[in-house]
């Protein structure tokens, strides 16, 4: 009797150390669905698609705990070459095309087709002449099932991005035997029009027997193309539903689902914070590869703690990045009243601006000095602390002191301030690079993605020390991360940002449906139930 699913993953579990990323999920894809996988960013939708795929990471960190049934047969698939001769393809949010290749070569790259002549049929196939009028008819063919006019001989190099994406999947539906794909944000470099293009060749490839998985943020997607959902959360699977058990609101509140959990416990406010305006930002475009802003405007008030949210990629970080000046950027900011001078780091700085960078170890730190040197490097540089005499020389005693304060204040654990930043643990390089902020003494600070890669005690000791920072100094922090509930758990009133703009801005309290929403690009309306 065949099976009613094409794929079964059934209680897959991975761990990456004593890091649990999968626990016990299970995902069902019946033969010609199309089934959205949803979830936020860390819910564990890359982990299961790797499993699937066989990718090296999950091979070389000791496997995975589960079975995967494919067509109706357990399987251990190897690497993505595996996948893809049982039937498995892929169409990737990062293109994997060769500029200078042409459409049809980068159809059938690794399956072209080969025209034997005398010589080769003695001396071997290595000797046969690409069979180029068949390699184009195919790639016309397939180019034509997904709408797409473009001439197949025409070069990769310099088409828009839109087109790359439809030729990503042609060359899939040009594959034989082709059972199951994966559409990893499909749409996400679409324009709207492009985008509704997309999800008609979806379910025209879903008419032919062939299942879909496909992976997204955007909820009025999901309503519009899938059959069946099920949404990931911390590694967990919440639910599979038909589509038309659920609305965008349902499915929006799980995947946030913790609207009552907390990181850590802050107290209330001895009083609310004022109207006076700290950072005022209008018409902010940021052109930062991969988190590029298109026209933010946005008000932080003096004195809170202010949250910037959104999933991977939208634009959250590229907002930091602008104002400190370490990417182009265009739009007029001022900071308490003055107007800042864009695309000038050092500017930024002398302003009174700081930032923890979300790239510790590119940006934030020099991994082979020692920690007093790291923290003292760009106040000496922007403010010429930490300097002493006529001639201006480094101040090594007033570096060390400062330096065992801050070691004090945030728990580095470390041997001395002399040890080289590189020898610590991840947690105890991202307080290096919070002391190298505080040591500039600034009116305002950014701190971007503070907790990433941290345990979960280090996590605990950042947050404290920005509620500190914030209460005890009165100073107004601006805050970036992935993960929603850390902002919740600190943060008076949250921005959340799809696609390079300001969706909505919440308070901690606002409903999980209200965060879920916006993190797909809708802003609930007013009056509306949560």
């Amino acid at each position: 009797m065949a099976s009613e699913y094409v794929l079964e993953m059934n209680h897959i579990t991975k761990r990456y150390g004593s890091n649990t990323v999968l626990k016990d999920v299970t995902l069902r894809v019946r033969p010609g669905e199309i089934h959205a996988l949803l979830g936020e960013n860390g819910a564990g939708k890359s982990t299961l698609m790797n499993v699937l795929f066989g990718m090296p990471v999950i091979h070389a960190t000791g496997g995975f705990e589960g079975e995967v049934i494919f067509d109706g047969q357990s399987v251990a698939i190897a690497s993505p070459m595996d996948a893809m001769g049982k039937g498995i393809g892929m169409v990737h949010q990062e293109f994997m095309l060769i500029p200078g290749f042409s459409v049809t070569d980068n159809i059938k790259l690794n399956r072209e087709i080969a025209r034997p002549w005398p010589l080769s049929r003695v001396l071997g196939r290595e000797l046969e002449f690409l069979n180029k009028p068949a390699m184009s008819a195919d790639a016309r063919r397939a180019l034509d099932a997904v709408g797409m006019s473009i001439e197949e001989y025409a070069l990769v190099s310099g088409l828009p991005v839109g087109h790359m994406q439809f030729i990503e999947i042609a060359r899939e539906i040009d594959k034989s035997g082709m059972k199951l794909l994966v559409f990893d944000e499909p749409t996400a470099v679409l324009t709207e029009s492009e985008a509704k293009q997309l999800l008609g060749v979806m379910k025209q490839i879903a008419e032919r027997g062939i299942a879909i998985i496909f992976i997204t943020h955007r909820l009025e997607e999901v309503m519009d193309a899938a059959d069946r959902v099920t949404i990931l959360r911390d590694g967990t699977l919440v639910d599979t539903m038909d589509k038309a058990d659920t609305t965008p609101e349902k499915l929006a509140a799980m995947m946030i689902g913790r609207g009552e959990e907390s990181v850590i416990q802050v107290e209330k406010r001895d009083k609310q914070v004022g109207d006076k305006i700290a950072l005022s930002i209008r018409d902010l475009w940021v052109n930062m590869p991969g988190e590029s802003d298109k026209g933010v405007n946005l008000d932080v008030r003096e004195g809170e703690i202010f949250g910037i949210g959104g999933l991977a990629g939208q634009g959250k970080i590229g907002i930091p990045n602008g104002v400190m000046g370490l990417y182009e950027a265009s739009g007029d900011v001022t900071l308490f009243g003055k107007k800042l001078t864009l695309n000038s780091a050092k500017t930024a700085l002398k302003a009174g601006l700081a930032m923890v960078s979300e790239d510790r170890r590119g940006v934030g730190l020099l991994l082979d000095q020692s920690i007093e040197d790291n923290i003292a490097f760009t106040a000496m540089q922007v403010n010429g602390d930490f300097m002493k005499g006529f001639l201006r020389q480094k101040d090594t005693r007033a570096i060390n002191q400062y330096a065992k304060q801050m070691i004090k204040e945030l728990d580095i654990r470390c041997t001395s301030p002399a040890q080289p930043v590189g020898t610590l643990s991840g947690g105890n390089q991202q307080k290096v690079c919070v002391a190298r902020a505080l040591a500039l003494k600034p009116k305002f600070l950014f701190v971007s993605e503070p907790t990433r890669g941290i345990d979960i005690g280090a996590k605990q000791l950042v947050l404290e020390t920005l509620v500190r920072l914030n209460r005890e100094e009165g100073m107004t922090i601006v805050m970036v991360s992935s993960e929603l509930q850390e902002l919740r758990s600190i943060c008076d009133r949250i921005a959340i940002v799809a696609e390079g703009k300001i969706v909505d801005i919440l308070t901690a309290d606002a409903s999980d449906v209200a965060f879920g929403l916006a993190m797909s690009g809708t802003k609930m309306k007013e009056g509306e139930s949560a």
